[in-house]
């Protein structure tokens, strides 16, 4: 654990500066590339490919849902002045406003199409559009950002593409070292329930048995889109999978209200099974005030093992 917290600590050090009032000074004319990405997941690995030659934000922040924004005052401005927009795609930003901007702008790069379709997760007939969970997956965005960026940039190839090395070295060297934390879990521990449906590719890299099982190991009460209606039956399917593995505690997201997980909790209790939420969210949808994606995941790979513990 000393070793990850250093990792951690080294890593945000060398986070790329955000000046004060950021926006305004993305906006200002200096010369530099203008990049807007649409979640901090994705313009994490942008400002690190990018560096000191761009100028980067992210469109949604904080705690905010991105399966569910409208763009707001000032967003249509952002979306002028991005030379470049890069967004996850695969329905995740399916905001009726924001989805016809992001589908209709000359210079958006959708990076779910990126992804080999053999390596998407579906949901009831439906893509699950949190690959970001999975952090080996997540680096296959690095190319053809290095590649919109250098075709802006001509003159900064090299450099986008010499980041791009290292910041795939590094996300392959956390994937493999929480891969190897998690599978010390005991097997019979690791019964993941959240939220919402947002941990399919954590737990399919992480979590799943030597060969290869990992669905039965992943449940949620509330869909892939937490904002979704939720029903008895989505409840009472939740309680089942508790009871079955017997888990014995579940784990809330950030940006997530806990209503469903306290239905759920209240009803194993009836049934003789006392289940905790556990007092550390994790994190899917949103950073919070996560200073990096690997910072990110590396908290939640964290948070599972002193649990399970």
């Amino acid at each position: 654990m000393k070793f990850v917290f250093i990792y951690c600590l080294l890593f945000a050090a060398c986070s790329p500066p955000r000046p004060s009032h950021f926006t305004e000074v993305w906006a200002q004319p200096n010369g530099k590339v203008k990049v807007l990405s649409t979640t901090a997941m994705i313009d994490d690995i942008v400002g690190r490919i990018g560096k000191e030659r761009i100028d980067h934000i992210s469109l949604i922040n904080g705690e905010i849902d991105p399966h569910s924004y409208e763009l707001v005052k000032g967003d249509d401005e952002k979306f002028s002045m991005a030379q470049a927009i890069f967004y996850n795609g695969l329905g995740l930003e399916h905001g009726a406003s924001l989805r016809y901007q992001l589908e209709n702008h000359a210079n958006a790069i959708d990076l779910g199409r990126q992804m080999p379709a053999n390596l998407l997760v579906c949901v009831g007939g439906q893509v699950d559009p949190h690959v970001w969970m999975d952090i080996a997956l997540w680096s296959q965005i690095i190319r053809p950002i290095v590649i919109e960026l250098s075709k802006i940039d001509p003159e900064g190839k090299e450099y986008y593409e010499k980041n791009g090395q290292v910041m795939r070295e590094a996300m392959l060297a956390a994937h493999k070292r929480i891969y190897s934390e998690l599978q010390s879990v005991p097997q019979e521990k690791r019964y993941l329930v959240t939220s919402h449906d947002a941990f399919n590719y954590f737990t399919r890299a992480y979590l799943a048995t030597p060969d290869g099982e990992w669905r039965e190991r992943v449940n949620a009460p509330e869909g892939l889109a937490p904002e979704g209606q939720l029903s008895t039956a989505d409840i009472q399917q939740t309680i089942n999978y508790l009871l079955r593995y017997q888990v014995k505690v579940v784990f809330p997201e950030s940006n997530v209200s806990r209503d469903s997980l306290k239905k759920v909790i209240n009803a194993c209790a009836k049934k003789g099974l006392n289940v905790a939420i556990s007092q550390d969210d994790l994190y899917a949808d949103a950073m919070g005030n996560i200073d990096s994606y690997l910072n990110m995941v590396e908290h939640d790979a964290h948070v599972l093992i002193e649990a399970w513990k």
